[in-house]
């Protein structure tokens, strides 16, 4: 199968082609800052990163959307439903479009497969369809792990859904068995930070790794003293919108050492920085923490830690977690994120006919 794969980030538009599970071609086309800042709405960019795809296409002789199978692309802020592989229609095109449920880059993910399709079909491939999987909204949180501690603060499932899944699996496959026998805690490290509970094939738990849940991380406040909050936001001092920072996007290591640069501050604790020490260590503190919690889920019964995302290349910080949660569970680690595979290996899992596509309504 040629499988053309979309990644939308904030700054630029990833493209991958898949034959199989071998990536043949890819490339990342950046978009600069000036060059985003005309469009009020992530929508509004379609037409200007559709023209910069398109460009690509043009001038790369392999990439001939004649040949292609099908197309996946990397699942916006959409309503919560269950993970797995959803075919693009005009519903979810439509929530996209008017981001509906939130304005994130992701968005224009399905908006982008949608173009290429129209486009397909013109040069006469007309059987050609386009999908998403596991976006960031994947929602199968239990009843009980709803429950905040008051009815107009539910809590939410905004989480990796996709690597999570895909290391998941990844895992299952290394141990010849299948993921909807295990009872895992998948930890991602990366700009954000979330601990899922994965209970044979549905994540029955997660904190929310967008807005301010579980443990903070290079950008993100994680957990805040309540009350602490509350005050802050009535002192007069701050906006919404600054409040929002706050949470997310100048929490953790940013607001502590500066940078949201992980490497930088291991660099920083082995040269002796006692301060970027004490803040690494409580990083790892809270994160320990978070998988103690998820075990007791499974009544302390789990078959693996998982740890996957950009922060789990560095070895202290993956030591000192293991350190604390060893006992638990075996512990392995797949270092970085190759959302791109992960997108195809859905589309290969659906061809198997071990997957079954969603509809989205």
């Amino acid at each position: 199968m040629l499988i053309f794969v979309i990644n939308p980030g904030s700054t630029s538009t990833r493209i991958a082609i898949f034959k199989d599970e071998s990536c043949v071609f890819k490339k990342n086309i950046p978009h600069s800052v000036e060059e985003l800042a005309p469009y009020s709405k992530i929508s509004e960019q379609l037409p200007f990163r559709k023209k910069a795809l398109f460009h690509v296409l043009e001038n790369e002789a392999f990439c001939n959307l004649k040949k292609l199978d099908c197309i996946i692309a990397r699942g916006g802020v959409l309503k919560p439903i269950e993970a797995g592989v959803y075919e693009l229609n005009e519903t979810m095109l439509s929530d996209l479009r008017t981001g509906k449920y939130g304005e994130h880059a992701s968005n224009l993910g399905g908006l982008i497969a949608q173009e290429i399709v129209e486009q397909c079909k013109a040069m006469g491939q007309h059987n050609i369809k386009a999908y998403i999987a596991d976006p960031v909204v994947v929602d199968e949180l239990e009843d009980v792990a709803r429950l905040s501690g008051h009815p107009l603060l539910p809590r939410v499932s905004i989480f990796h859904a996709l690597n999570q899944r895909a290391v998941a699996r990844r895992y299952a496959r290394e141990m010849n068995t299948s993921y909807d026998k295990l009872r895992l805690i998948v930890v991602h490290l990366g700009g954000g930070i979330s601990v899922g509970a994965h209970r044979y094939g549905r994540i029955v738990d997660v904190n929310n790794a967008l807005d301010g849940d579980g443990p903070f991380s290079p950008e993100r406040s994680g957990g805040l003293p309540s009350f602490e909050l509350a005050k802050l936001c009535f002192s007069g001092k701050y906006s919404l919108d600054e409040v929002k920072k706050i949470i997310t996007g100048k929490g953790g290591y940013v607001a502590y050492l500066g940078t949201n640069n992980a490497f930088e501050v291991e660099t920083r604790v082995l040269n002796g920085d006692t301060k970027a020490a004490l803040i690494q260590d409580a990083l790892v503190y809270q994160v320990s923490k978070e998988i103690g919690a998820m075990a007791t889920v499974f009544k302390g019964d789990v078959d693996a830690i998982i740890i996957t995302g950009g922060m789990a290349h560095g070895r202290p910080v993956i030591k000192m977690i293991s350190d604390s949660v060893g006992f638990i569970a075996p512990i392995k680690v797949y270092a970085g994120e190759d959302e791109m595979l992960a997108l195809a290996e859905n589309i290969i899992l659906l061809n198997e006919g071990k997957l079954d596509v969603k509809v989205y309504k």
